[in-house]
């Protein structure tokens, strides 16, 4: 198998989920979902998108709506340069009451059925692939298939764990930061086998060329010449006085390094939680502090009204600092 993919959940993972989705109306993509699987793209994974859909089972939507909502779906991320390779969904439940979806199926999660059947129809090696999803279900099916795995949770939309459920490989906030992990991992193993080519190649030249008199094609001539003009002994002056064979793919490495390096700010990628969203929420706590007093002293005859006035403007301009901050955290 030569193909490496990811395998996304839909509900909370690339589109809001107001519960039970029945009409192409409500998709609504995610901030950040079509750009993340452009740079997921980039990188070379195939999207595929692996959804639980019993409400087909329990009789709320119909599988021609199903497709009418992931037709909308596939629609917005084009708009945005985004698109999926496969969309699978699983209508079935054994609780339904549509007697040709009521039944237990190897295809709902937490079971792999889904993902093996998305490999072996697609040719794609499970151990270089990711299943990302917002609950353990998602996490347990990823891992009997053999992949590694992203949780997407928040405080927002905490995903519950049960007894027995597995750990994820890796925890998210939202599908942005899914992405970056899976950005980071594929630098590190680019890192790790480009230092590892380096540090045998000498070895592996040397032997070969004793066992058979040629050189294989990870070196050129000369440099095939240069490590034989060498001590034997000297592996380490050997390995100094090897050429890389591809330049430009060490020239793009730094370059991706780089980039990450830019980019490597936190708060810039995700909007968890921010210093203007803290003393936004502190000012709209004194706002309502400001009224409540304003109303004690109206409530009081012996209080001066200028107690009032003062405190109703304290609410006001503590009201307009909460707009501004608001205004200040949206426009990052």
């Amino acid at each position: 198998m030569s193909n490496k993919a990811i395998f996304l959940d839909r509900d909370d993972t690339l589109i809001e989920d107001p519960g039970y989705i029945n009409s192409p109306d409500q998709v609504k993509l995610l901030p950040a979902a079509a750009a993340s699987l452009v740079e997921l793209k980039q990188m070379g994974y195939k999207l595929i998108v692996i959804s639980n859909q019993s409400g087909v089972a329990r009789g709320i939507i119909k599988e021609e709506a199903i497709a009418d909502i992931h037709h909308r779906l596939k629609s917005l991320l084009g708009r945005e340069g985004a698109y999926l390779d496969a969309i699978y969904y699983c209508p079935y439940h054994p609780n339904g009451v549509i007697p040709k979806f009521s039944k237990e199926s190897d295809l709902r999660k937490p079971n792999p059925g889904m993902i093996l059947k998305a490999a072996d129809e697609h040719d794609i090696d499970l151990s270089l692939s990711w299943m990302v999803g917002n609950s353990y279900r998602d996490i347990t099916a990823g891992l009997r298939a053999g992949c590694k795995t992203i949780l997407i949770s928040s405080s927002a939309k905490p995903a519950y764990k049960k007894i027995g459920d597995p750990e994820p490989d890796k925890k998210a906030v939202n599908i942005r930061e899914a992405t970056n992990i899976v950005k980071m991992q594929h630098l590190q193993a680019k890192i790790s086998g480009a230092s590892e080519s380096k540090e045998q190649l000498p070895v592996v030249e040397t032997t070969t060329s004793e066992s058979t008199g040629s050189v294989t094609d990870s070196i050129s001539a000369m440099d095939a010449a240069a490590v034989f003009k060498r001590p034997q002994s000297d592996t380490e002056q050997v390995s100094s006085e090897v050429k890389p064979a591809h330049p430009e793919k060490t020239h793009r490495l730094l370059e991706e390094v780089l980039r990450h390096v830019k980019i490597g700010r936190r708060e810039e990628m995700f909007h968890e939680f921010s210093l203007a969203k803290l003393f936004a929420g502190i000012s709209q706590g004194l706002v309502v502090f400001c009224l409540l007093l304003s109303l004690w002293l109206l409530m009081d005859s012996s209080r001066p009204v200028t107690a009032v006035h003062t405190a109703i403007g304290y609410a006001i301009v503590l009201q307009l600092m909460t707009i501004g901050l608001y205004m200040l955290r949206d426009g990052k």
